[in-house]
C-alpha cells in the first residue's frame, strides 16, 4: 500500500497504477477488438458453399455504430444528470456528422481493396490533413518539428506502399488488376483522411463558445449521423438488402453489434484516460495500440510484409512516438479538459475516436 510520503514524492499510488493499467487494457483491448471485427466483417465471407457471400454495406455498419453510441450517451447523461437537450444549433451537429459519416464509410470501404495494415498505417497520417485544414480554416501555425514529424510519417507510409503488397485478400472482386485495386483503396483512404481531418478542424470551429459536455456532443452528433446514414441507405435502396443479409447470416449482425460495443467502450475508456491522466498517456497508448493492431492483423489474417514495409512501419511509429515525447517535454502538465495540442491528440482526436475509428489508432 502506498504511503503519503510516496504521494508527496511524486511516486504513483497503488490506485493510480491500477487506473493506468485499467486505461491501457480498456483502450487497447476494445480498439483491438474493433479492428479485428472491422477486418473480419469487410474482408471475410459469411455462409458456406453456394451461400457464401461478402458483407458490402459499409453505411449500415456506420448507422449501427452511431445508434449504439447514441444510446450509451443517453444512459451516461441520465446517470450523471447532464444536459440532454442540444446546446448548439442542430445544424452544427449535422454538419460535423455529414463529413464524419463520409469519412467512416471511406474507412470501411477501403478494406475491400487494401489490407488492414495499409489502412491502419494510412490513418497514422491523419495529422497531415488536420494540419492543412487547420491552416486554412483556423489559421493555425505549426513549428518546424511538426513538419519534420509529418514528413517522417509520410515517408514511412510511402515506403510501405511502394515496396510490398497492399491489396486486400478480398481484393474488391471483379476483374480489376492488383494495381487498380490498390489505387482505388488508397484513394478511399485519401477520402477518409481528408474528410476526417476536415471533421476534426471544422467541429472545433463550429462549437467554439458553447459550454458543452462531451456526452452531449456525443449524443447529438451520433444522432445526426444515424439519421444521415439511414437516409443514405434508403436513398440507394440498400437498407432492405442489408437487413436481408444480416437476417440470412445472423453472425454478421452479431459481429456488427460487438463491433459497435467495442467502439463505444473504446470511446468511454478514451474519455476516462484523458480526464484522469491527460493527453500524453493517451497518445502513448493510442500509438502502441495502432502498432499492435498491425501485428495482430498480420498474424490472424496472414498479411505478409516485406522487410522494406517493416522499415516503413518503424519510421511511422518512431515519428509518432517522437511527437509524443516532444509534446510531453514542451508541456509537462497538459490540462485534462484540453489536452496538449502539440501532442496531437486534442478535441479533434477525441471526437474522431468517439465516433468509431484507429483513433483512433
Amino acid at each position: 500500500m502506498s504511503s503519503p510520503k510516496d504521494a508527496a514524492a511524486g511516486v504513483p499510488t497503488t490506485s493510480t497504477v491500477v487506473k493506468i493499467i485499467g486505461c491501457v487494457v480498456g483502450v487497447v483491448g476494445s480498439l483491438l477488438m474493433y479492428g479485428i471485427l472491422q477486418e473480419r466483417i469487410m474482408t471475410r465471407p459469411y455462409g458456406e458453399g453456394e451461400d457464401e457471400e461478402f458483407f458490402t454495406f459499409s453505411v449500415f455498419l456506420v448507422m449501427n455504430n452511431r445508434l449504439v453510441s447514441m444510446c450509451v450517451a443517453v444512459i451516461v447523461l441520465a446517470v450523471i444528470r447532464g444536459a440532454v437537450a442540444p446546446v448548439a444549433p442542430i445544424y452544427k451537429y449535422a454538419a460535423v456528422s455529414c463529413s464524419n459519416v463520409i469519412a467512416t464509410t471511406c474507412q470501411y470501404e477501403a478494406l475491400k481493396y487494401v489490407s488492414f495494415p495499409v489502412q491502419t498505417l494510412g490513418k497514422c497520417a491523419k495529422m497531415i490533413p488536420v494540419m492543412i485544414w487547420g491552416y486554412f480554416i483556423s489559421n493555425k501555425r505549426y513549428g518546424l518539428y511538426d513538419y519534420l514529424i509529418a514528413t517522417g510519417v509520410m515517408a514511412g507510409c510511402t515506403i510501405f506502399a511502394l515496396y510490398g503488397p497492399t491489396t486486400s485478400s478480398h481484393g474488391g472482386g471483379g476483374k480489376k488488376s492488383e494495381k487498380e485495386t490498390g489505387m482505388y483503396g488508397i484513394a478511399l483512404m485519401g477520402g477518409y483522411l481528408g474528410f476526417d481531418g476536415f471533421t476534426s478542424t471544422f467541429q472545433d470551429k463550429l462549437f467554439t463558445g458553447y459550454q458543452m459536455e462531451t456526452y452531449n456532443q456525443m449524443l447529438w452528433v451520433n444522432f445526426c449521423s444515424a439519421i444521415i446514414s439511414s437516409f443514405w441507405l434508403m436513398s440507394d435502396s440498400s437498407m432492405g438488402d442489408a437487413i436481408a443479409f444480416v437476417t440470412k447470416h445472423p453472425a454478421a449482425m452479431s459481429d456488427a453489434l460487438v463491433l459497435s460495443a467495442a467502439s463505444t467502450l473504446g470511446q468511454l475508456c478514451i474519455l476516462f484516460t484523458i480526464k484522469e491522466f491527460g493527453a500524453l498517456l493517451f497518445a502513448t497508448i493510442m500509438t502502441t495500440r495502432q502498432f499492435l493492431s498491425i501485428l495482430l492483423s498480420c498474424i490472424l489474417f496472414m498479411h505478409p510484409l516485406t522487410w522494406q514495409q517493416w522499415i516503413g512501419t518503424v519510421m511511422v511509429f518512431s515519428a509518432l512516438y517522437g511527437k509524443v515525447i516532444l509534446g510531453g517535454m514542451k508541456k509537462k502538465e497538459p490540462k485534462p479538459d484540453k489536452p496538449d495540442p502539440e501532442v496531437g491528440y486534442g478535441a479533434e482526436e477525441r471526437k474522431g475516436l468517439m465516433e468509431g475509428a484507429e483513433k483512433s489508432s
